[in-house]
């Protein structure tokens, strides 16, 4: 493959930074100017292989930010450690496509962009949840196909979620999110699993019953299953937001599968090899009242044989984070882990990122996850 197309911005800027692909807003542009950076980014839409990654690199690089679709390894950052490079950050929450140990020992912080996806990303979770209960693509291909000759009865019957149990796997920010959507929208029970108790949320849910029961409504509950197991017996939806990790992949698997509910609804925007997608695609051939609504899938952008021809899974491309607002947000963050870092800033410490993404940000990196390893903290 060719090498793809450079777009440079402020030539003059005494810092190379190269960005493997080109981001939405001005603003992480602003924030890289003003700190003296030259910005040379990779344009057009094929993915950059590890080879063109180190050509764009050179031998001259002080800083890069990737994606969530390349692969950091050891090879790229010892790489970007002989080119001089001081900071990579991923544009994304995740990390799990970077060998941050082998940064680490190069002696690279890490960037990521925590606290801009929690609402986008939970928001379709709740969009996947509806479209895949209540049928919405195949109604629409319906409809668009001509089909349809007048109201029926049992025309495209989906279930209804209020009053019934809403479950997360992973009760951090963005599963949280979800939760209190289901719970407060829906008037849904939740039952979570997390290795760590979430009293925020048990404490919501508590209150938010007892608004309940002084309008004379029934009230919600919530507790936390003892195992993924437990959890998958008593949920009429599943939402995935856990973590990548060795733990974690096919957390969903065939046999897991077999203890949910018939007619449950498994929702993933997590990551894709949380689910065994063979298994999935299994599944849901001999479960027709089963339902998945999917954002990531386990070999991206690929899908097991046989998942696109289901019309009992809900599919798209990844985009949990695909506001406006997010993605620029994330473009923010991402400038501002390199901005401060080849500044000599320290690293922030209040976990809030509002204050990076827009006008002047503070002087400090918003979010390094070796930050401890390399004495940042």
């Amino acid at each position: 493959m060719n090498a793809a197309p450079l777009q440079i911005v402020n030539p003059s800027g005494h810092l190379r930074v190269v960005v493997t692909k080109p981001l939405p807003g001005t603003h992480w542009l602003e924030v890289l100017i003003a700190a003296g950076c030259r910005i040379e980014i990779a344009t057009g839409d094929d993915l950059l292989t590890g080879e063109e990654i180190r050509a764009l690199i050179g031998e001259h690089c002080h800083a890069a930010i990737g994606q969530l679709t390349e692969s950091w390894n050891a090879a790229l950052f010892a790489a970007l450690k002989q080119a001089g490079g001081r900071v990579y950050s991923n544009y994304a929450v995740g990390y799990n496509n970077v060998d941050v140990t082998t940064a680490t020992a190069c002696g690279i912080p890490v960037g990521n962009t925590p606290g801009v996806l929690t609402e986008t990303t939970a928001e379709i979770a709740v969009a996947l949840t509806f479209s895949a209960s209540r049928r919405i693509v195949e109604a629409d291909r319906f409809m668009r196909g001509g089909q349809f000759k007048g109201w029926l009865p049992s025309l495209f019957l989906g279930n209804l979620f209020h009053g019934k149990t809403v479950g997360i796997i992973g009760a951090g920010r963005i599963g949280e999110a979800y939760a209190r959507m289901m719970v407060e929208g829906h008037k849904m029970n939740l039952v979570y699993f997390d290795p760590r108790p979430n009293p925020g949320l048990e404490e919501f849910v508590k209150a938010y019953a007892a608004f309940l029961t002084t309008r004379g409504e029934p009230a919600v509950t919530c507790r936390r299953a003892a195992s993924v197991d437990d959890l998958l017996g008593l949920a009429d939806v599943v939402s995935l937001h856990t973590l990548l990790d060795a733990g974690s992949r096919h957390l969903i698997n065939a046999q897991r599968l077999t203890l949910m509910k018939p007619d449950a609804i498994l929702v993933n925007t997590s990551r894709g090899p949380v689910v065994d997608e063979a298994a999935l695609v299994a599944h849901c051939r001999s479960h027709p009242d089963f339902r998945a609504g999917l954002d990531v899938f386990e070999n991206e952008p690929a899908m097991a044989p046989g998942l696109a021809g289901l019309d009992n899974v809900v599919m798209v491309p990844h985009i949990a984070s695909a506001t406006k607002w997010t993605r620029e947000g994330m473009a923010s963050l991402a400038a501002c882990n390199v901005a401060a870092i080849l500044q000599g800033h320290p690293v922030a410490t209040t976990g809030e990122v509002h204050p990076f993404l827009s006008g002047a940000p503070p002087q400090a990196a918003p979010s390094i996850v070796n930050a401890h390893e390399l004495g940042l903290a």
